[in-house]
C-alpha cells in the first residue's frame, strides 16, 4: 500500500508586537493595544492564517523607551521575523520606524501620531493612526468654536508635546489666538495654577503623562476657585481610559480629548467590541481598535508577500481591507512621510458631567 504524504505545514508568520506594558510607559494604553492585536491574530488564524500559514505574535514591552524598541526591532529582524506592528508612544514609534526602515522590515504603526514618523519617505513603514497635525488642528478648531483664543499648555519636555504646541499655535494665530507654554516638568501643580491665574487663559491643555502628573494637576485646577471657568483639555486622549475616570471621578468629566473612532463602528467593529469587552475592564478604547486594524491590514500585506502579488517588499500599494472603523487603504499624504491610512476617523470627545462613564461627541472630522 502506498504511504500517504502529508503536506508540510507552512512556516508560521512571525509578527513582533510593540507595546508599553510597564512604567514609565502608559500601561493601560499598551494593554488595550495588545488586546486588539491579539484579537485580530485569533481572527486571522481562524480564517486560514496568512496564505495558509498561522500567525504568531511575539510581544515586546517597550516601557516607553526608544532604545528598548530599537533593540526589539533589531532582534526581530535578525531572527527572521516577517514584520513589526504596534506601539503607542510617538517618540518610541519613531525610533522603531527608523530601525525597521533601515533593516527593511515592514512596520505598521498602530497608535503613534507624530507627523515625522521617519526622517525621509519610506515604503517599508506605514501607519494606521492619523498624523498629529490632522487631529490637533481639529482640536484647535474646537477650541476656537467654543470661544477659546487665549490658551495655556501644561507641557513636559518631549518632541511630541512640542510638535503639538506648534500645531495649536499655527491654527490659533490667524484668529488672534495665543498659546502659552507652562513647564509642567519644573513646576508643581499649585505653582502652575498660580501662573495660569496670572495669565488669564480660558483653556488649559494637558500635554503631560498619565496618571502623573496629569491627575494631580486636574485635581489642583478643579479645586482652585480662581480657575472655575477654565476649560481643561487633553488632546492626547488621557480621559479615554477607565483609569482616568477611576482616579478623578467627576473631576475628570468635561475634559475634551481626541479619539480615533467613527460615529458608528462597522459590523466587524461591533463584533470585535463585544469580544474585547470580555478582556478589557470598562470596554475597549479606540487604541484597542487601532491594534486590531493594524494586524488586519498587516496580514493583508503579508498575504501579498507570500503569494507574490505585492508590487515590492514592504509595499502598501493595493491594500484594501475591512477594518473595525472603516475600509483601510493606504495613500501618501503631504503631512506624513510614510504610507498612511487615507481616512482614519477623528473625534473630539469628552466624558459627560451627568454620567462620567458615558462619552459625548463634540466634533467630528469630515
Amino acid at each position: 500500500m502506498a504511504r500517504m504524504v502529508t503536506p508540510a505545514q507552512p512556516a508560521p508568520v512571525r509578527i513582533g508586537a510593540l507595546a508599553p506594558l510597564t512604567r514609565p510607559g502608559w500601561v493601560e494604553a499598551g494593554r488595550h493595544l495588545l488586546a486588539g492585536m491579539e484579537a485580530a491574530v485569533r481572527d486571522v488564524n481562524a480564517s486560514g492564517g496568512v496564505a495558509g500559514a498561522p500567525v504568531v505574535l511575539e510581544v515586546h514591552d517597550t516601557a516607553a523607551d526608544p532604545a528598548r524598541a530599537a533593540a526589539a526591532v533589531t532582534a526581530l529582524a535578525r531572527s527572521g521575523a516577517d514584520a513589526v506592528a504596534g506601539e503607542y508612544h510617538s517618540v518610541v514609534a519613531r525610533t522603531a520606524a527608523a530601525t525597521a526602515d533601515a533593516l527593511g522590515l515592514p512596520y505598521l504603526c498602530a497608535s503613534a501620531v507624530l507627523d515625522a514618523l521617519t526622517d525621509a519617505p519610506s515604503g517599508t513603514v506605514a501607519r494606521i493612526a492619523p498624523p498629529q497635525s490632522r487631529g490637533w488642528r481639529l482640536f484647535a478648531d474646537h477650541l476656537l468654536a467654543a470661544g477659546h483664543t487665549r490658551v495655556a499648555v501644561a507641557a513636559q519636555p518631549s518632541v511630541y508635546w512640542a510638535a503639538g504646541t506648534e500645531i495649536l499655535r499655527d491654527r490659533l494665530a490667524p484668529h488672534g489666538g495665543t498659546v502659552r507654554r507652562l513647564d509642567a516638568g519644573a513646576t508643581g501643580p499649585a505653582q502652575l495654577c498660580d501662573a495660569l491665574a496670572d495669565d488669564g487663559a480660558t483653556a488649559l491643555l494637558l500635554l503631560v503623562g498619565h496618571p502623573e502628573p496629569a491627575v494631580p494637576l486636574v485635581r489642583e485646577v478643579r479645586s482652585d476657585p480662581r480657575l472655575a471657568e477654565v476649560l481643561i483639555g487633553a488632546p492626547a486622549g488621557q480621559p479615554e481610559f477607565a483609569e482616568w475616570a477611576r482616579l478623578l471621578g467627576d473631576d475628570g468629566a468635561a475634559v475634551p480629548f481626541l479619539r480615533y473612532l467613527p460615529d458608528t463602528l462597522t459590523p466587524l467593529g461591533d463584533r470585535v467590541r463585544s469580544a474585547l469587552r470580555e478582556r478589557l475592564p470598562g470596554g475597549p478604547s479606540f487604541v484597542a481598535f487601532e491594534g486590531y486594524d493594524t494586524i488586519t491590514a498587516l496580514a493583508a500585506l503579508l498575504v501579498s508577500h507570500r503569494t507574490g502579488t505585492s508590487p515590492a517588499p514592504g509595499s502598501w500599494d493595493g491594500i484594501d481591507v475591512q477594518g473595525t472603523r472603516g475600509r483601510i487603504r493606504f495613500t501618501r499624504t503631504p503631512d506624513s512621510p510614510v504610507p498612511q491610512w487615507s481616512a482614519p476617523p477623528i473625534q473630539v470627545v469628552d466624558r459627560d458631567p451627568a454620567r462620567p462613564d458615558r462619552f459625548r461627541v463634540l466634533r467630528t472630522a469630515g
